[in-house]
Protein backbone atom coordinates (compact mmCIF):
# COMPACT_ATOMS: atom_id res chain seq x y z
CA UNK A 1 0.00 0.00 0.00
CA UNK A 2 1.09 3.51 -0.42
CA UNK A 3 0.99 5.27 2.70
CA UNK A 4 1.93 9.05 3.22
CA UNK A 5 3.66 10.20 6.44
CA UNK A 6 3.31 13.85 7.24
CA UNK A 7 6.28 15.15 8.86
CA UNK A 8 9.83 14.06 9.88
CA UNK A 9 10.45 14.54 13.51
CA UNK A 10 11.12 11.16 16.13
CA UNK A 11 7.44 10.34 15.78
CA UNK A 12 7.00 10.10 11.82
CA UNK A 13 10.67 8.39 11.73
CA UNK A 14 9.63 5.51 13.41
CA UNK A 15 6.52 5.30 11.96
CA UNK A 16 7.88 5.52 8.11
CA UNK A 17 10.65 3.02 9.37
CA UNK A 18 8.17 0.47 10.44
CA UNK A 19 6.10 0.70 7.04
CA UNK A 20 9.17 0.96 5.52
CA UNK A 21 9.84 -2.88 6.81
CA UNK A 22 6.53 -4.19 6.16
CA UNK A 23 6.49 -3.99 2.79
CA UNK A 24 4.75 -0.27 1.95
CA UNK A 25 5.49 2.46 -0.40
CA UNK A 26 6.14 5.63 2.05
CA UNK A 27 5.80 8.97 1.09
CA UNK A 28 6.79 11.64 3.41
CA UNK A 29 5.71 14.81 3.12
CA UNK A 30 7.44 18.24 4.60
CA UNK A 31 7.04 22.18 4.14
CA UNK A 32 10.08 22.16 2.43
CA UNK A 33 12.13 19.59 0.96
CA UNK A 34 14.82 21.31 -0.11
CA UNK A 35 14.94 23.10 3.48
CA UNK A 36 14.64 19.94 5.80
CA UNK A 37 17.50 18.20 3.73
CA UNK A 38 19.80 21.10 3.93
CA UNK A 39 19.69 20.93 7.95
CA UNK A 40 23.13 19.97 9.71
CA UNK A 41 22.01 20.12 12.58
CA UNK A 42 19.92 17.88 15.40
CA UNK A 43 16.43 18.73 15.59
CA UNK A 44 14.32 20.43 19.22
CA UNK A 45 14.30 16.98 20.04
CA UNK A 46 17.91 16.24 19.18
CA UNK A 47 17.41 14.06 16.56
CA UNK A 48 19.60 13.64 13.81
CA UNK A 49 19.45 15.86 10.53
CA UNK A 50 16.76 14.45 8.52
CA UNK A 51 19.43 13.88 5.75
CA UNK A 52 21.43 11.68 7.23
CA UNK A 53 18.55 9.44 8.70
CA UNK A 54 16.98 9.04 4.88
CA UNK A 55 20.47 8.35 3.66
CA UNK A 56 19.61 4.87 5.51
CA UNK A 57 16.11 4.85 3.64
CA UNK A 58 16.17 5.04 0.14
CA UNK A 59 12.62 3.75 -0.65
CA UNK A 60 11.29 6.71 0.94
CA UNK A 61 10.32 9.20 -0.59
CA UNK A 62 10.69 12.32 0.21
CA UNK A 63 8.06 15.65 -1.14
CA UNK A 64 6.28 18.62 -0.15
CA UNK A 65 3.50 18.16 1.77
CA UNK A 66 0.33 18.28 -0.93
CA UNK A 67 2.24 16.26 -3.37
CA UNK A 68 2.68 13.52 -0.38
CA UNK A 69 -0.64 13.64 0.82
CA UNK A 70 -2.12 13.10 -2.95
CA UNK A 71 0.67 10.09 -3.57
CA UNK A 72 -1.34 7.95 -0.99
CA UNK A 73 -3.84 5.28 -1.83
CA UNK A 74 -6.23 6.07 1.25
CA UNK A 75 -4.10 6.37 4.48
CA UNK A 76 -2.34 9.22 6.25
CA UNK A 77 -0.37 9.69 8.93
CA UNK A 78 -0.21 13.25 10.71
CA UNK A 79 3.02 13.84 12.40
CA UNK A 80 2.96 17.66 12.06
CA UNK A 81 3.36 19.38 15.19
CA UNK A 82 0.05 20.29 17.60
CA UNK A 83 -0.04 23.68 17.09
CA UNK A 84 0.66 24.06 13.07
CA UNK A 85 -1.07 21.14 12.39
CA UNK A 86 -4.60 22.75 11.29
CA UNK A 87 -3.28 25.19 9.27
CA UNK A 88 -0.78 22.73 7.33
CA UNK A 89 -3.60 20.64 7.20
CA UNK A 90 -6.29 22.87 5.95
CA UNK A 91 -3.67 24.11 3.40
CA UNK A 92 -3.30 20.80 1.37
CA UNK A 93 -6.91 20.04 2.21
CA UNK A 94 -7.82 18.77 -1.84
CA UNK A 95 -5.08 16.34 -1.38
CA UNK A 96 -6.43 14.72 1.76
CA UNK A 97 -10.32 13.89 0.04
CA UNK A 98 -11.69 11.24 0.75
CA UNK A 99 -8.80 9.66 2.59
CA UNK A 100 -8.17 8.56 6.11
CA UNK A 101 -5.75 10.74 8.34
CA UNK A 102 -4.47 9.29 11.78
CA UNK A 103 -3.63 12.06 13.72
CA UNK A 104 -1.17 11.65 16.95
CA UNK A 105 -0.68 15.84 17.48
CA UNK A 106 -0.78 16.47 20.83
CA UNK A 107 -2.16 20.88 20.77
CA UNK A 108 1.17 21.75 23.02
CA UNK A 109 1.50 25.35 23.43
CA UNK A 110 5.53 25.60 24.56
CA UNK A 111 7.05 28.76 26.38
CA UNK A 112 3.85 29.65 27.45
CA UNK A 113 3.57 31.93 30.82
CA UNK A 114 1.74 30.53 33.30
CA UNK A 115 0.95 31.79 37.12
CA UNK A 116 1.73 27.94 37.94
CA UNK A 117 3.76 26.68 36.21
CA UNK A 118 4.74 23.11 36.13
CA UNK A 119 8.29 22.61 36.16
CA UNK A 120 9.37 19.48 34.41
CA UNK A 121 13.11 18.28 33.91
CA UNK A 122 13.61 20.49 30.32
CA UNK A 123 11.90 23.17 31.50
CA UNK A 124 7.86 24.25 32.16
CA UNK A 125 5.65 21.51 30.84
CA UNK A 126 3.50 23.05 27.66
CA UNK A 127 -0.15 23.90 27.58
CA UNK A 128 -2.89 21.97 26.01
CA UNK A 129 -5.12 24.23 23.66
CA UNK A 130 -7.48 23.19 22.46
CA UNK A 131 -8.56 21.40 26.32
CA UNK A 132 -11.76 20.34 28.06
CA UNK A 133 -14.51 21.51 25.13
CA UNK A 134 -12.61 20.78 22.37
CA UNK A 135 -9.35 18.90 20.37
CA UNK A 136 -7.01 19.57 17.96
CA UNK A 137 -8.82 16.12 16.41
CA UNK A 138 -11.96 17.92 16.34
CA UNK A 139 -10.32 20.96 14.76
CA UNK A 140 -8.86 18.99 11.79
CA UNK A 141 -11.99 17.10 10.71
CA UNK A 142 -13.83 20.51 10.88
CA UNK A 143 -11.32 22.06 8.82
CA UNK A 144 -11.29 18.68 6.39
CA UNK A 145 -14.25 17.87 6.39
CA UNK A 146 -13.77 15.50 3.12
CA UNK A 147 -11.50 13.69 5.12
CA UNK A 148 -11.99 10.24 8.09
CA UNK A 149 -10.04 11.79 10.58
CA UNK A 150 -9.30 9.35 13.32
CA UNK A 151 -7.62 10.15 16.54
CA UNK A 152 -4.94 7.37 17.77
CA UNK A 153 -1.32 6.56 18.77
CA UNK A 154 -1.41 9.57 21.07
CA UNK A 155 -1.30 8.05 24.44
CA UNK A 156 2.10 6.37 23.72
CA UNK A 157 5.78 7.47 22.53
CA UNK A 158 5.87 6.81 19.12
CA UNK A 159 8.53 4.16 19.19
CA UNK A 160 6.17 1.98 21.11
CA UNK A 161 3.38 2.40 18.98
CA UNK A 162 5.00 1.09 15.99
CA UNK A 163 6.39 -1.95 18.49
CA UNK A 164 4.13 -2.43 21.01
CA UNK A 165 5.67 -5.81 22.21
CA UNK A 166 9.16 -3.58 23.44
CA UNK A 167 6.60 -3.21 26.44
CA UNK A 168 5.27 -5.41 28.69
CA UNK A 169 5.68 -8.61 25.79
CA UNK A 170 2.98 -6.00 23.83
CA UNK A 171 0.01 -6.60 26.45
CA UNK A 172 -0.87 -3.01 26.75
CA UNK A 173 -3.83 -1.52 25.45
CA UNK A 174 -4.09 1.05 22.11
CA UNK A 175 -7.39 3.26 22.11
CA UNK A 176 -8.89 4.85 18.30
CA UNK A 177 -11.75 7.04 18.14
CA UNK A 178 -13.65 8.98 15.20
CA UNK A 179 -16.60 9.74 13.77
CA UNK A 180 -15.88 6.96 10.70
CA UNK A 181 -16.33 2.88 11.11
CA UNK A 182 -14.81 2.29 7.92
CA UNK A 183 -11.60 4.89 8.47
CA UNK A 184 -11.65 3.37 12.30
CA UNK A 185 -11.18 -0.45 10.79
CA UNK A 186 -8.12 0.93 8.80
CA UNK A 187 -6.60 2.47 11.79
CA UNK A 188 -6.88 -0.82 13.88
CA UNK A 189 -5.55 -2.77 10.96
CA UNK A 190 -2.49 -1.10 10.52
CA UNK A 191 -2.05 -1.04 14.68
CA UNK A 192 -2.75 -5.18 14.36
CA UNK A 193 0.30 -5.10 11.89
CA UNK A 194 2.46 -2.78 13.85
CA UNK A 195 1.62 -5.94 16.70
CA UNK A 196 -0.93 -4.42 18.75
CA UNK A 197 -3.67 -7.03 20.01
CA UNK A 198 -5.41 -4.80 22.55
CA UNK A 199 -7.13 -1.47 20.81
CA UNK A 200 -10.17 -0.29 22.14
CA UNK A 201 -12.50 1.91 20.42
CA UNK A 202 -13.60 4.56 22.04
CA UNK A 203 -16.22 5.88 19.81
CA UNK A 204 -16.96 9.55 18.76
CA UNK A 205 -13.79 12.16 17.65
CA UNK A 206 -14.87 13.88 20.55
CA UNK A 207 -13.08 11.26 22.77
CA UNK A 208 -10.25 13.13 21.30
CA UNK A 209 -10.49 15.05 24.05
CA UNK A 210 -9.57 12.50 26.57
CA UNK A 211 -6.69 11.24 24.72
CA UNK A 212 -5.32 14.54 24.03
CA UNK A 213 -5.57 15.47 27.92
CA UNK A 214 -3.69 11.99 29.16
CA UNK A 215 -0.65 14.03 27.43
CA UNK A 216 -0.13 15.05 30.34
CA UNK A 217 -0.52 12.18 32.47
CA UNK A 218 2.09 10.11 30.41
CA UNK A 219 4.42 12.70 31.06
CA UNK A 220 3.70 12.93 35.02
CA UNK A 221 4.11 8.81 35.18
CA UNK A 222 7.29 9.45 33.09
CA UNK A 223 8.42 11.70 35.42
CA UNK A 224 7.43 9.41 38.39
CA UNK A 225 9.43 6.20 36.93
CA UNK A 226 12.13 8.47 36.94
CA UNK A 227 12.09 8.46 33.04
CA UNK A 228 12.70 11.93 31.85
CA UNK A 229 10.83 12.96 29.14
CA UNK A 230 9.23 10.31 26.89
CA UNK A 231 8.29 7.17 28.75
CA UNK A 232 8.73 3.48 28.12
CA UNK A 233 5.91 2.26 29.70
CA UNK A 234 2.49 1.25 28.71
CA UNK A 235 -0.95 1.15 29.89
CA UNK A 236 -3.40 -1.61 30.44
CA UNK A 237 -7.34 -1.60 30.67
CA UNK A 238 -8.21 -3.98 33.00
CA UNK A 239 -12.34 -5.27 32.15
Amino acid sequence: MKITILGTGGGARAHTAKLVELGHEVFVGTRDPEATLARTAPDIMGNAPYKEWLADRPAVTLMPFGAAAAAADELVINGIDGHNAVAALSAIGDSLAGKTLIDYAVPYIYQHESEHPWPTPWGVMPKLDPCDTDSLGERIQRALPGTRVVKSFVTQEQTTVVDPKAIGAGDHTMFVAGDHDDAKLQACELLRSYGWTDILDLGPLVCARGMEMYAHMHSAIGFGLNQGFGGHFGIKVVR
